[in-house]
């Protein structure tokens, strides 16, 4: 199981039993709105766990389950870079929990997995992520117009930015 301690959070392996916590914090309105989902928040975190593509880690702040961070790879040796989405409580936003976890796992990307670039893709109206990933020493590389479709069917922009390993803000 792995196991990453960052300032302010600790990252581990999502587990089956982490799932009516992370349930219940997808089904928050400010995370349903940019993560979606069915009626069946357990059934979507389940459906996230079993992705044999996708490293599910839980995200902890003070022994509580405040959300979860995720991680996917491209290994074709000439594109080879890897992806990172998370989500967090909405009552925890605002107090760096957000940018300690991309940056705990952007390090163990970088320094175990040997990844030379990351990247990850907030919807352009996001300001705070944005914040969040700059501070790690994300950069954009361009908007994506009409990238993802909102709950309501409307499409909305989608921000791709990058980060080389030697420009991780540790």
């Amino acid at each position: 199981m792995t196991e990453l301690h960052g300032a302010l959070v600790v990252l581990r392996t999502t587990v089956p039993e982490d799932v009516p916590d992370l349930a219940a914090v997808r089904a928050t309105p400010e995370v349903r709105a940019r993560w979606r989902g069915g009626d069946d928040m357990a059934a979507e975190v389940t459906s996230d766990l079993e992705d044999p593509d996708t490293h599910c880690l839980t995200i902890r702040h003070q022994g509580r389950t405040v959300g979860m961070i995720q991680w996917y790879s491209e290994e074709e040796p000439d594109y080879r870079h890897a992806g990172i989405d998370l989500f967090l409580d909405p009552s925890v936003h605002g107090i760096g929990l957000g940018t300690d976890a991309v940056r705990t796992l952007a390090r163990h990307l970088v320094d175990d997995h040997g990844y030379h670039r990351l990247v990850i893709d907030p919807a352009a109206d996001n300001a705070a992520a944005i914040r969040a990933y700059e501070k790690v020493g994300f950069r954009a590389v361009g908007v994506m117009r009409q990238y993802e479709r909102g709950a309501d069917g409307t499409w909305h922009d989608g921000l791709l930015m990058d980060l080389l390993a030697a420009e991780l803000v540790r």
